[in-house]
């Protein structure tokens, strides 16, 4: 799993700017627990989208979503760097590299 346009800092556990020059760098193993009814946070979080590819497009199913698109994975942030920041970045995660 890789990052567009930030970074994962393992010392401070926070989603950061990227490094200059760094498209894309490599998140940490995720583990995942399936919740029902979970409320996300109302802060603290960016709600990061996850693709399969870098096209962060696709041809839409019968549901109306991209076939691209694979999830929303809540990545930990700074409150000086809410949600809003990184949507303006155009933070995503994507599965595979290859262009």
């Amino acid at each position: 799993l890789f990052i567009e346009g930030a970074r994962w800092d393992a010392d401070v556990q926070l989603l950061q700017e990227s490094e200059a020059k760094v498209l894309f760098t490599q998140l940490p193993v995720v583990h995942m627990l399936p919740e029902q009814h979970r409320k996300p946070p109302s802060e603290g979080v960016y709600a990061c989208p996850i693709y399969k590819t870098l096209a962060r497009f696709g041809t839409l199913s019968t549901t109306g979503h991209s076939t691209n698109f694979v999830m929303v994975l809540d990545i930990p942030c700074s409150l000086d760097q809410p949600q809003p920041h990184w949507v303006k970045r155009g933070v995503a995660g994507l599965l595979s590299l290859n262009f």
